[in-house]
């Protein structure tokens, strides 16, 4: 057993004590799901694109009982109990409850907006919830551009699965909570985040066309070539609820229809984009050129090639920075001074507005690539960001 499986079940163990010492009685179970780190591939998946994810070995856990009418006599039926370990703007327990019968888009709001939203989508499917009670605990950064908000609804929606006897497909779970994050919770996400954490591979990465879902498994053996991915949280937190996000969707949107297509992803990569404006031009510019380095870099991990993997890395992130506009001051330091102390390749990750960067390093450079982004931030007065390597990990599922 690897330390990575060993770690899970420690906390599973100590999450199911916890729920019996908040609920009375032990979970009918606890479920893991990842967060994730996308190779490459950055504002592709709302336009049907290619995306190059891995699931990564941190993740979020859901301790979860079913509670049927009358159970409880204390707690009014439809009622869903919650409670987490993490709390994204503190520390300790965290509580909160919704009805299953009074939710709307809104209507929840914090960290319960996610397993709310879960349950909105589900219902809104034409899958019963009755109600139930659910611990959360997580190692997922909040904000840090990882999926911590999909890693809580993957883990909601897996165990719901389960319990319900569901027989929902990995690509049936990732829409529903595309749809959560969507429609209740107000986030116009795509599918990549939800698809990683559900069907990630440990030692391999996920080739995934955001448009059919269907998924390849690509080798990522970081570890054989003595290679690591180390992550660089800036700590400046992001939100895809927030305005930016939405702007630069409503801009590709518009591209797309100004060309003629449906979306992004029908549109050549040699179309004529002079009938654009210039705003407009550099957004699908980017998206056009980032789909390309999806299948490169595929199609290099495929063939065992790992040497040219940092600068497509690299160039993604110059495309994020000119021409979709959503690095940040923090970002564009890590990732330079990443570079500049021997990262073979680094890039922003994620939604951008702040959350991460990541470099791929020689596993002997990680401790100069540390020192030195460490002592760029410090530099310049930002505040010191957190930096750790991640492995492909399994995607979710029981503990």
């Amino acid at each position: 057993m690897s330390a990575a499986v060993q770690a899970v079940q420690s906390r599973a163990q100590i999450l199911t004590g916890q729920f019996a010492e908040i609920y009375g009685s032990e979970p009918d179970g606890v479920w893991r799901a990842p967060g994730r780190v996308n190779l490459i591939g950055e504002h592709t998946d709302y336009n049907n694109g290619f995306v190059l994810p891995f699931a990564i070995d941190r993740s979020a856990l859901a301790a979860v009982r079913l509670r049927p009418p009358g159970r409880d006599p204390e707690v009014p039926d439809g009622v869903v109990r919650l409670a987490s370990r993490y709390a994204p703007k503190g520390h300790g327990l965290s509580r909160e409850e919704f009805s299953i019968h009074g939710l709307t888009p809104g209507s929840t709001e914090g960290w319960a907006a996610y397993p709310a939203g879960v349950v909105y989508a589900l219902e809104a499917a034409g899958f019963p919830v009755p109600a139930f009670d659910l611990l959360l605990d997580s190692t997922v950064p909040v904000g840090a551009g990882l999926s911590s908000s999909h890693a809580v609804e993957v883990a909601v929606i897996v165990a719901l699965n389960d319990l319900l006897g569901l027989e929902l497909e990995h690509a049936d779970m990732a829409r529903l909570t595309q749809y959560a994050e969507n429609r209740y919770v107000g986030a116009p996400t795509g599918i990549m985040d939800q698809s990683a954490s559900l069907m990630g591979r440990e030692g391999s990465a996920l080739f995934l066309d955001c448009r059919s879902l269907a998924a390849e498994t690509v080798p990522l053996p970081l570890a054989e070539h003595g290679l690591a991915v180390l992550v660089m949280d800036t700590r400046v937190a992001h939100s895809h609820s927030d305005g930016g996000y939405s702007a630069r969707r409503a801009s590709c949107e518009h591209g797309a229809a100004v060309l003629g297509a449906d979306s992004l992803r029908d549109v050549p990569a040699d179309a004529d984009l002079s009938g654009l404006d210039a705003e407009t031009r550099r957004r699908v510019r980017h998206v056009l050129g980032e789909n390309r380095r999806v299948g490169q870099t595929a199609a290099e991990l495929q063939a065992g090639r790992m040497d040219t993997l940092g600068q497509l890395l690299t160039a993604s992130h110059a495309s994020l920075r000119d021409d979709f506009e959503v690095s940040c001051a923090e970002l564009d330091l890590a990732v330079e001074a990443a570079l500049t102390a021997g990262a073979l390749g680094a890039r922003m990750t994620g939604g951008g507005f702040g959350g991460s960067a990541i470099a791929l390093i020689r596993c002997a450079d990680e401790e100069q690539v540390r020192t030195a982004v460490l002592a760029a931030f410090q530099g310049r007065g930002f505040r010191e960001p957190v930096l750790f390597t991640v492995l492909p990990a399994a995607g979710a599922g029981r503990v």
